[in-house]
């Protein structure tokens, strides 16, 4: 699903990915780990078509950048720590949007269903701007799988949820991970091993090791985190 070779990108000077492959095959969850600053959503964001790397090609579903990028952003469902949706539309609002460019069919019952999956039916037609940063969050997480995208991008989605809000989220992935690719960028190392298939570690805008999630509990993998960013 995912193919990356040399990725690299650099900003005001300072190299943020030096050279960086990584495959993720069709079906994978993947969780990405790393210090701040490793390079993991600059990552994201040019797999996200958000960002053009400097160096490097990406293909998403056989689209490779930069002449696939409208059919790869078809197959994509992005979710970051901003939940990029319009502070002035209404949820109900916000969904048709995105809908309509995505060209969603049947939109009206798929807009009450995303609302309802996220606990916001009752608040959905409320100027997003009186919402809590949680409430926006579960809305964006109500966009990103609204099309049925085949490719889960996430980065750092908890931030700003509450604890039903992040098991409302641990299920989403569950659940729509079965027919999509998931790919997360995550501080949680308990979160990444009970939730992904696979951990990638980025360091120095490199993958420093990259493991089967089943194959470390969770002190064997903080112990690997930690001897790997010393």
């Amino acid at each position: 699903m995912v193919r990356v070779r040399g990725l690299g990108h650099a900003f005001a000077g300072r190299r943020v990915l030096a050279g960086l492959d990584l495959d993720v095959p069709a079906g994978q969850r993947v969780a990405v780990v790393g210090p701040n600053g490793a390079g993991k959503s600059t990552l994201l964001s040019i797999v996200a078509t958000l960002l053009t790397p400097r160096e490097g090609t990406v293909e998403v579903d056989g689209a490779r950048y930069p002449d696939g990028v409208r059919d790869a952003r078809a197959r994509i469902g992005y979710l970051g720590h901003d939940p990029q949706v319009y502070l002035d539309l209404t949820p109900a609002q916000n969904l048709r949007l995105f809908g309509d460019l995505y060209g969603v069919t049947g939109l009206a019952a798929r807009i009450h269903d995303a609302l309802a999956a996220v606990g916001l039916l009752a608040r959905a037609h409320d100027p997003v701007r009186t919402f809590s940063r949680g409430m926006a969050q579960r809305l964006g997480i109500a966009r990103m799988g609204l099309h049925d995208p085949g490719l889960l991008l996430l980065d750092e989605p908890y931030t700003g949820l509450d604890a039903d809000g992040s098991r409302l989220l641990d299920g989403v992935v569950a659940a729509t991970s079965r027919d999509a690719t998931v790919v997360m960028v995550t501080h949680d190392l308990d979160r990444a091993r009970t939730l992904c298939d696979r951990v990638v570690m980025i360091h120095r805008g490199r993958v420093a090791w990259d493991v089967p999630a089943g194959d470390v509990d969770l002190p064997a993998l903080a112990a690997r985190y930690e001897q790997a960013t010393r």
